[in-house]
C-alpha cells in the first residue's frame, strides 16, 4: 500500500506515464497481427483436384467450355459446387449428354486428388493452405497449427511468469520484442509445415512475455485511480490492431509478404523498449532500495518533479515501506497455500479457461461466418474497440466483478442464441456473433484490472503467468471442440456459451469488489 505514497511523490500520474504508455502500445497494437494472423495467412481458398483434361494444356479441348470440362473432370460435392477433394479417374465424356442423371454422376469411378489441387487466387496469392496443401486428408493439420501457436503462449506465459521475478520486467520485455521479431520473420523460410509450426511456437512464446511485462509494467507505474484508464487504453490498442490486421491484409495478398510486415516492427519497439525504467515495486519487493530509488527519482524528473530529489531519499522509501516487509519469490504453489489466495486463484482459473476457450473459438473461426473475411474482421475489430473503450464507465459505476459478470454472461448467451438462427439468416449470425465478440472484449479488459488488483506484487506476475497458462489451454482446447462438429454439430457453440455463463455465476458467488483498493504489495493487505 505504501508505494501509492512514493508514486505520488514523484508525480503520481505525468508525462512519464504518458511517453510510458506510448511506447508500450507500439508493441500492443502489433500482438492482434500475430494472434489472429492465420485468419489471413492460413485462410483456405476454393480448390479442386488437378485434372489432365483441365489442366494440362496440351490436352484441353478448344472446342469445350470450361464449365462442360469441369462437368466431366470433378464430382459435384455435398452443396452440389465442384468437389474439394474428389475426382473422375477418367474423363467422363458420356456426362455432355443432357440426358444423363445424378444416378449415373454418382456411378462414375472417382478418385482423391492424386496430383495436387488447383487453388483459386482470386482474393489470395498464397497462404500457408496453398504451400503445404492443408486440405482435404491434410486439413486438420491447420487447425494443429493453431493449437501449437496457442502451446507457445501457453508455455511463454508459464516460463516468463516464473522468471519475471528473478530477471525484471524491463529485460524480459526487450528480449521478448527482439524474439519475436526473428522467429516471426524466419517463418518465411521454413522449408516445410512442421518447422513453420515452430518458429510460430517461438513467436508466441515471445508474444506471452510481452503481454505479462507491458501489463504489469503499466499497473506497477499507475496510481490507482488511473490503472483502468490505463488497462482500458491497453485494451483499445489490441482492438486497433484487429482492425489494422484486417486492412493491412487486405494490401498484402501474399502470406509471406503478411508475416514480414507483423513481425519486422517489432525490432523497433526491441529498441525502444531500452529506455523505459525496470519496476520499482518490483526492486522494492525484491529488497533493491537503492535502484528502486534510483528509478523512481528518474520518473520524478520525467514528471517535472524537481524537488523530488530532496523529498524522495532512500531514508523516505525505507520509511514509508517499513511496515512491508521484503518478500522472497513465490511459486505457483504459493497461490494456494493461503485459504484466501487459493479460492482467488481457483475461480479465476475458471474465468480464464472458460473465456479464451470461447473467444478463440470465435474469432478465429471467420470463414464460417460469411466469405468477406477483411470486412468481417474490420467489424469484429471495431466493436471490441467501443466495448473497451466503454469499459472505463463500466468499471467505474458497476465495478469490476459486475461487470465481468454480466458481460461474460451476455457473450455466452450470444453464442447460444445463435444456435437458433437458421444458417439462411446469415446477417442476424454475423450480428450476433459481433456482439458477443464486443462482450469478450469488455470481459478481457475487466479481466486485466481485476487480476492485477486481486494479488499481492509478489505473487502477480506467477499469478497472471499461471492465469494465463490456464487461458490458453482453453484457446488450445477451442480448435479441438470445434474439429468434433463434424459428428456432433451442436457441441461447438454449446459449449462456447454454456462455459461463459457457468464462469459468470461461479466468479459472482466467490470473489469481492476491488474497485477503489489500493493495489496489495503483501499478503497481509489482502486481509486487511
Amino acid at each position: 500500500m505504501a508505494f501509492e505514497e512514493l508514486l505520488i511523490r514523484a508525480g503520481g500520474v505525468g508525462l512519464f506515464q504518458v511517453l510510458q504508455i506510448c511506447t508500450l502500445l507500439l508493441s500492443a497494437v502489433l500482438i492482434p497481427f500475430h494472434m489472429i494472423l492465420e485468419n489471413f495467412s492460413a485462410a483456405v481458398p476454393d480448390h479442386r483436384c488437378w485434372t489432365h483434361v483441365l489442366d494440362n494444356s496440351s490436352e484441353v479441348p478448344t472446342n469445350l467450355t470450361h464449365e462442360a470440362l469441369l462437368a466431366i473432370s470433378v464430382p459435384p460435392g455435398p452443396d452440389l459446387q465442384p468437389h474439394r477433394c474428389r475426382r473422375f479417374r477418367h474423363p467422363q465424356w458420356q456426362f455432355l449428354n443432357p440426358n444423363v442423371t445424378a444416378a449415373n454422376e454418382r456411378e462414375a469411378a472417382t478418385e482423391p486428388c492424386v496430383d495436387g489441387w488447383v487453388y483459386d487466387h482470386s482474393t489470395f496469392i498464397a497462404t500457408v493452405v496453398t504451400r503445404w496443401d492443408l486440405v482435404c486428408g491434410s486439413q486438420s493439420l491447420k487447425p494443429l497449427g493453431q493449437s501449437i501457436f496457442m502451446a507457445g503462449i501457453l508455455a511463454g506465459a508459464f516460463v516468463w511468469g516464473f522468471l519475471s521475478y528473478r530477471l525484471g520486467r524491463k529485460p524480459m520485455l526487450s528480449w521478448c520484442n527482439l524474439q519475436v521479431a526473428v522467429a516471426g520473420a524466419a517463418t518465411i523460410l521454413a522449408p516445410n509445415f512442421f518447422i513453420y509450426c515452430g518458429l510460430r511456437f517461438l513467436s508466441a512464446f515471445g508474444l506471452a512475455g510481452i503481454i505479462l511485462a507491458q501489463t504489469t509494467l503499466m499497473a506497477e507505474w499507475t496510481t490507482t485511480h488511473r490503472r483502468a484508464v490505463t488497462m482500458a487504453i491497453l485494451g483499445c490498442t489490441y482492438s486497433t490492431g484487429q482492425m489494422a490486421l484486417a486492412g493491412l491484409a487486405y494490401a498484402l495478398r501474399d502470406w509471406r509478404n503478411l508475416q514480414l510486415a507483423v513481425s519486422i516492427p517489432f525490432l523497433a519497439t526491441f529498441l525502444l523498449s531500452w529506455w523505459l525504467p525496470e519496476s520499482a515495486r518490483w526492486l522494492i519487493t525484491t529488497g533493491q532500495p537503492e535502484k528502486a530509488l534510483q528509478e523512481l527519482q528518474k520518473v520524478a524528473r520525467i514528471n517535472g518533479h524537481k524537488e523530488a530529489k530532496e523529498t524522495l531519499t532512500i531514508e523516505v522509501l525505507k520509511s514509508c515501506m517499513a511496515g512491508e516487509a521484503t518478500e522472497t519469490r513465490g511459486s505457483v504453489l504459493d497461490l494456494f497455500r493461503v485459504p484466501m489466495l487459493a479460492q482467488r486463484t481457483c475461480v479465476m482459473v475458471v474465468v480464464n479457461f472458460s473465456l479464451m476457450l470461447s473467444y478463440y473459438g470465435l474469432v478465429l473461426d471467420l470463414q464460417s461466418l460469411g466469405r468477406n473475411i477483411f470486412l468481417l474482421q474490420t467489424l469484429f475489430g471495431a466493436v471490441d474497440f467501443l466495448g473497451r473503450a466503454t469499459t472505463v464507465l463500466l468499471l467505474r459505476f458497476l465495478g469490476r466483478r459486475v461487470t465481468l459478470v454480466g458481460f461474460l454472461a451476455l457473450a455466452g448467451s450470444c453464442i447460444l442464441g445463435n444456435v437458433l438462427v437458421p444458417q439462411d439468416l446469415q446477417t442476424l449470425r454475423v450480428a450476433l456473433a459481433v456482439l458477443g465478440k464486443g462482450c469478450f472484449g469488455i470481459c478481457l479488459t475487466c479481466l486485466a484490472v481485476y487480476t492485477t488488483e486481486l494479488f499481492p506484487t509478489p505473487l502477480r506476475m506467477t499469478a497472471d503467468g499461471f492465469l494465463q497458462s490456464v487461458g490458453r489451454l482453453g484457446a488450445i482446447a477451442g480448435p479441438l471442440i470445434k474439429m468434433t462438429g463434424q459428428v456432433l454439430p451442436l457441441m461447438p457453440p454449446l459449449t462456447y456459451g454454456a462455459l461463459p455463463i457457468a464462469a459468470s455465476l461461479v466468479l459472482l458467488l466467490s470473489l469481492p469488489e476491488t474497485k477503489g483498493i489500493p493495489l496489495p504489495d503483501t499478503i497481509r493487505d489482502l486481509e486487511g
